[in-house]
C-alpha cells in the first residue's frame, strides 16, 4: 500500500480531493499538522465526497512525530519529497510498497531544511517555465513599471514566477500533483488495470 504525506496543508478542498483519490486506490494519507483547517470542515468533506468516512487517515502533531510513529529516518528510502527544488524527476524514481510521497503546503512547500536532510530523496514533476507557458506573463512583472520595462519580480529554480507580495506561483494545484505522481507509483507497483 502506498503512502501520501500532505505536510501543513492549508487547503481543504485540496485535501478533500486527495482523500477521495487515496480511498479509490487503496492508499494512505497522512497529514502532518499544523492544518490550516479542521477535520470538520464543510470544504474538506464536501470535496470528499461520500468518501471520507472510508478514508485511511492519520494525523501527526509534527514532521517529527510522523517520521516516528512510521519508523523513518529523514533521508529513509521510502520518503519520495515532491518539490519544484529538485534535479530528479518523479518518472525517474522507482517506487515500492510502503512508500510515502511527500507533498509540502500549498504556499510554500516543504521547508528548504527538510529537503536538505535528504536532497538524493527529492523529486519534481517537470512543468513547462511560466514564459513558455503563460500568455499573461506580463501579470507578474512590476505593476509600475512600462509594459516594454516591466522587470520579473523574481523566478523560482523551476522559471516560475513568483510574487513575493502575495506568494502566487503558477503550477499544479496540490491536488492534482499528488494524482499525478500517485498514479505512476501505482503503476509501478503493479496496480490492477494499469
Amino acid at each position: 500500500m502506498l503512502n501520501i504525506v500532505l505536510f501543513e496543508p492549508e487547503i481543504p478542498a485540496n485535501t478533500g480531493n486527495i482523500g477521495r483519490t487515496c480511498v479509490v486506490t487503496g492508499t494512505r494519507l497522512h497529514l502532518v499538522a499544523p492544518l490550516g483547517f479542521s477535520l470538520d470542515d464543510h470544504m474538506l468533506h464536501r470535496a470528499g465526497l461520500g468518501y471520507w468516512r472510508s478514508l485511511d487517515v492519520t494525523v501527526y502533531q509534527g514532521w517529527n512525530d510522523f517520521l516516528a510513529r512510521n519508523e523513518l529516518a529523514p533521508d529513509d528510502a521510502r520518503l519520495h519529497l515532491l518539490t519544484k527544488k529538485a534535479r530528479h524527476t518523479y518518472a525517474e524514481s522507482a517506487y515500492a510498497d510502503g512508500d510515502f510521497l511527500v507533498f509540502g503546503k500549498e504556499s510554500t512547500g516543504i521547508p528548504e531544511e527538510l529537503l536538505a536532510q535528504a536532497p538524493d530523496r527529492c523529486e519534481r514533476i517537470p512543468m513547462l517555465t511560466d514564459e513558455r507557458a503563460l500568455k499573461d506573463a506580463d501579470a507578474w512583472a512590476a505593476p509600475d513599471a512600462a509594459p516594454a520595462d516591466r522587470p520579473i519580480l523574481r523566478q523560482d529554480i523551476c522559471g516560475n514566477f513568483v510574487n513575493p507580495n502575495d506568494y502566487r506561483i503558477s503550477a499544479l494545484n496540490l491536488s492534482n500533483a499528488a494524482a499525478i505522481v500517485l498514479y505512476e507509483a501505482l503503476r509501478q507497483t503493479g496496480f490492477p488495470g494499469m
